[in-house]
């Protein structure tokens, strides 16, 4: 959908961007929310200021992203992006209401303050200055819902700014990095792996097929490729650790002991660097488990087996040190190198659409999605003279 932004009116108002991020923190846009409460927000914000946006929601209308322009509307320039879904609060111990930005001294507490309502704060703060600033090319407010439980929130923008012809140049995702470009992240896959078995009856396990085996076969061979990893590589510096990970994190299966289960499943992530491809890993999981493991099943029962099913996937971040963006951040963040990280964002979603992209943000990632999430009001200060700055390297 299309937005026409009236012209800008005298009640339009300026907002610090501590001022912004206490307005923000206030909605709960834990991911299992909607956020249109939060993006209505925005959306009269915008309105106030005279930017013209696009809305693109999810399949149920409950959630929304904003691709905001600051400027003509069109292609080229550059995108400044955020998600606004958070991880719950449910089990952990805060000292103060989450979703209350509450101060002490240079830290500013409140669930979603690094990771990431602190950069969308500032984007917003800066929306006046920016106009102000006339700029010869546009700026893209990129602002998504769901890249904590799937991205799916960038695919769709992705698929809104193909309709939209408002295709950006240059990104910076303000994902939490201590205002540092980051130029590299893994590759993330999330599969349920599903085994199917023969019930029974424990005293003669020959006549059935045992699901709960089969699924610990297939989790010690995860195992066996995270040593293979560890041992083999390959090895690229800057990622912690500098290899491709395998990991098992949750497993089921069986009802009581003295039953044959014929049900078990395990959820298991691959993380991938440059160069390695949790595509070719998956396949290789597959082809374990078709050939060394389900020909016995079968014996027993044809109807046994394994299925694998995609549950989430964010594809690597690997952009050449010597792009135009990197130069574009290092220049504006008087940075002299650019780091590399194994968390997965939505940096190579933008990537892999022809967007070449840098993580820069404020705040520290050690800090988000922990009980207390705070983000120190003097990296929000850098942020804010960051987007001014890449603002007019980049569209000036």
């Amino acid at each position: 959908m299309h937005s026409d932004a009236p012209p800008a009116t005298t009640e339009a108002r300026r907002m610090t961007t501590v001022e912004m991020l206490d307005q923000l923190i206030a909605f709960d846009t834990t991911s299992r929310n909607s956020n249109l409460p939060l993006m209505d927000f925005v959306g009269d914000y915008l309105r106030a200021h005279g930017v013209p946006f696009r809305v693109s929601h999810d399949p149920t209308g409950q959630k929304a992203n904003i691709h905001a322009v600051i400027g003509t509307p069109g292609p080229g320039g550059l995108a400044l992006s955020g998600h606004v879904d958070t991880v719950p609060v449910e089990g952990q111990d805060w000292a103060s209401d989450p979703f209350r930005l509450r101060r002490d001294g240079d830290r500013l507490y409140g669930r979603g303050t690094a990771d990431m309502k602190g950069f969308v704060a500032a984007c917003l703060s800066a929306v006046p200055d920016l106009q102000a600033a006339r700029l010869a090319r546009p700026v893209h407010l990129l602002i998504t819902y769901d890249e904590e439980v799937s991205c799916d929130g960038a695919r769709r923008l992705i698929e809104d700014v193909a309709e939209s012809g408002w295709q950006p140049a240059l990104c910076v995702v303000g994902e939490p990095s201590l205002m540092q470009p980051i130029t590299a992240h893994k590759g993330r896959m999330a599969l349920r792996v599903s085994a199917r078995g023969r019930a029974g009856h424990s005293s003669t396990p020959d006549r059935g097929v045992n699901a709960v085996t089969a699924i610990a076969e297939a989790v010690r061979w995860v195992a066996q490729r995270q040593r293979r990893f560890a041992a083999e590589g390959p090895f690229i510096a800057g990622f912690e650790p500098p290899h491709s990970t395998a990991h098992v994190g949750v497993m089921g299966g069986g009802s009581v002991i003295n039953i044959i289960p014929d049900q078990a499943w395990c959820d298991m992530e691959w993380r991938t660097v440059p160069g390695d491809n949790f595509d070719r890993e998956t396949a290789a999981l597959r082809a374990y488990l078709a050939t060394e493991i389900e020909p016995a099943m079968h014996a027993v029962d044809p109807e046994t087996g394994f299925t694998i099913e995609v549950l989430n996937w964010i594809p690597g971040l690997s952009t050449a040190d010597n792009h135009a963006v990197v130069d574009l951040v290092r220049q504006a963040t008087g940075a002299n190198g650019a780091g590399k990280v194994s968390y997965g964002t939505e940096a190579g979603l933008y990537d892999a659409a022809d967007i070449p992209t840098v993580v820069c943000g404020p705040g520290d990632i050690a800090q988000a999605h922990q009980a207390d999430e705070w983000i120190a009001e003097s990296q929000l200060v850098a942020c804010d003279a960051f987007i001014r700055r890449v603002a007019r390297l980049a569209c000036g």
